[in-house]
């Protein structure tokens, strides 16, 4: 039984870092897509993906904070 609860603990981790990998994916295709649709806010656009895909990570080290 306690292994079980080891793995339901590291579980949520695992769950967090799909989530964060797919959000931050999500966001580096559509700040490419903005970008090919309007050059000249490729620096804007970057800056706000680079600050969004620092947000989406940081769900991860909550998760692991949680789980000790």
């Amino acid at each position: 039984m306690n292994i079980l609860a080891e793995l339901a603990g590291n579980f949520h981790i695992g769950l967090a870092a799909l989530g964060a990998a797919i959000g931050v994916g999500l966001i580096g295709s559509k700040a490419a897509e903005a970008t090919g649709r309007n050059p000249g806010a490729a620096g804007d656009i970057r800056n706000i993906a680079i600050i969004l895909a620092a947000l989406a990570e940081g769900i991860v080290f909550f998760a692991i904070y949680l789980a000790k």
